[in-house]
């Protein structure tokens, strides 16, 4: 994703940055996700408020108009919908439902989780990361 220049969807530019050491988890749902993507941003947002004092050093961002009822925290980036990060993701029109993944500080994609998966695992494995120096 570093040879992409995302834009927030109020028109400001979106940094990698990697001085920041941020991590990003990154959603790039379809038009019409609906209730399914609802249920995500608020399993995500729960993932997020158990990284504890951790949180601050990762962002949501999510690509594309987010469907009404989508859980919008502190770490929540509106992203505006854009075709080369959407092939930039791998997999990302998963027809079994939404991925998530994981992009590090650089802006790479270092995990992708399929639809359905379990939060648990996105929470142990940010964990980890968020621990590296």
């Amino acid at each position: 994703l570093r040879q992409v220049a995302p834009q927030l969807a109020d028109g400001g530019t979106y940094a990698w940055d990697p001085a920041q050491r941020r991590w990003r988890i990154v959603v790039a749902p379809p038009a019409d996700c609906g209730q399914p993507c609802v249920t995500l941003s608020q399993q995500l947002d729960l993932v997020w408020q158990l990284f504890g004092r951790h949180a601050d050093k990762v962002d949501l961002l999510w690509v594309g108009t987010p469907a009404a009822g989508v859980k919008r925290g502190p770490e929540f980036r509106e992203l505006r919908d854009d075709p080369a990060m959407r092939t930039a993701l791998p997999r990302s029109s998963d027809p079994a439902g939404v991925p998530v993944y994981v992009v590090d500080p650089n802006g790479f994609v270092v995990l992708r989780y399929a639809p359905g998966f379990d939060p648990a695992h996105l929470r142990q494995d940010m964990s980890r990361l968020l621990k590296l120096k």
